[in-house]
């Protein structure tokens, strides 16, 4: 069991940010406490002499369906069955999700109201495939999401259904197939991810109509270490949708990502999470990398009609002292397609280029374990031409300090 006690402050510069009705100010505080892990598991079986098991484990528990976290990083109520086979060479799990709500300003379970969305993920993992210290990873999903009613957060805003283009609620299921790899090939590190989604959007508030899904997503990190550091390049590309107006919804996102890749949470674009001029949906979220133009990554519903992304990253990170370690990154950013951002915000001619994210961190371990975790950075994000159509021409930059401490 892990409970959670959170304390949120915010102060911005105008009304209708922290809160739908002006009269709450520009100020926001709020308190509050969370069960966020509460499980329990159960060994069903031994498999062998070579202690191979099935386990099955089941409440509120901590879930990752790839190697970065691209599709589903979550803590949710659910039940996980899983094991090992052949001297523990192969996992695999099976895993399906009631998702509970969550409270909107810390992002923690709300103890007792399920939103109405079931996710099931089954995934399999083989160490040593066709070399020595890489493993791939086949996987399907499926998100059910039946967005049943008018949902508003705790700020007063709504996000279910997404409140643009024809507000109606609609049921999204979408389905995934996905095959992963992670290691190294010689000196070579490399970590891969492809998915294929396909499935059926009831009813797109942008599209105005019913949508067929067929959206792809692919990253690669490839790597080589030389003693105490490491330099790395990374390619993301998650497609995007080129006519808003058809019933053919292009644009890839994902069930509930949080991926760590091209810079992970030191990155701009990863970290702030970014809201669409003149709308109520976010270009990007908080901890995610797709403009999937959702009303709310925690809150709202999967978005197929999205202009979709290409990343490019290069990086560079090292273990200053065992205590210490840097990271660097600079990622090029560009929108597939601009054409549902021009449907949204009535404005042609919106170029592709989103802009060059530069960032810089630390992490320390004072006492080599993670009982005490300092990490704090900044990163500058230099808007390009497609940014400063939308939003603005202004260089963003974006220090930060967390402390982490656990007993």
């Amino acid at each position: 069991m892990t409970p959670v006690f959170n304390l949120n402050y915010v102060n911005v510069g105008e009304f209708n940010v922290v809160n739908a009705t002006p009269e709450e100010g520009k100020t926001r505080r709020r308190t509050y406490v969370a069960l966020q892990e509460a499980f329990g598991e159960y060994k069903l079986a031994d498999i062998g002499n070579n202690y191979d098991f099935i386990s099955v484990r089941a409440g509120i528990q901590p879930f990752t369906s790839d190697f970065r976290g691209f599709l589903y990083r979550d803590s949710n109520l659910g039940v996980r069955l899983f094991g090992t086979f052949g001297r523990n060479r192969n996992q695999w799990n099976i895993a399906a999700f009631d998702q509970l709500q969550k409270e909107t300003n810390s992002e923690l379970n709300l103890h007792f109201e399920r939103r109405d969305q079931k996710v099931l993920i089954a995934n399999y993992f083989r160490q040593d495939f066709l070399t020595e210290g890489y493993t791939i990873s086949p996987s399907v999903a499926a998100n059910f999401d039946k967005g049943s009613g008018f949902f508003y957060d705790e700020n007063g805003f709504l996000v279910q259904p997404s409140p643009i283009g024809l507000i109606v609620p609609h049921e999204v299921k979408a389905y995934y197939v996905g095959l992963a790899g992670d290691g190294h090939w010689g000196a070579l590190n490399i970590s891969h991810q492809f998915y294929q989604a396909f499935g059926t959007d009831e009813l797109n508030g942008i599209a105005g109509k019913p949508q067929d899904i067929n959206a792809q997503f692919a990253a690669a990190e490839a790597s080589v270490d030389h003693d105490w550091w490491r330099l790395k390049g990374t390619f993301v590309w998650a497609s995007g949708d080129n006519n808003p107006e058809d019933n053919q919804a292009k644009g890839f996102d994902a069930i509930f990502d949080n991926p760590n890749i091209a810079g992970g949470s030191f990155s701009f674009w990863n970290r702030e999470g970014l809201r669409l001029a003149q709308t109520s949906v976010g270009l990007v979220a908080r901890a995610s990398i797709l403009p999937s133009l959702r009303s709310s990554k925690t809150e709202g519903q999967a978005n197929f009609v999205n202009p979709g992304l290409l990343e490019f990253d290069a990086g560079w990170s090292a273990d200053l002292t065992p205590k210490l370690h840097a990271n660097v990154n600079v990622n090029l950013l560009r929108f597939q397609h601009t054409d549902v951002l021009s449907a949204l915000l009535f404005q042609q001619n919106i170029d592709r280029a989103i802009g060059v994210d530069t960032s810089a961190g630390v992490q320390y371990r004072p006492w080599l374990n993670d009982n005490v975790i300092v990490t704090a950075g900044a990163s500058v994000f230099s808007p390009a031409a497609g940014f400063r159509n939308i939003l603005t021409p202004q260089t963003l930059v974006a220090p930060f300090i967390v402390l982490t401490l656990r007993y």
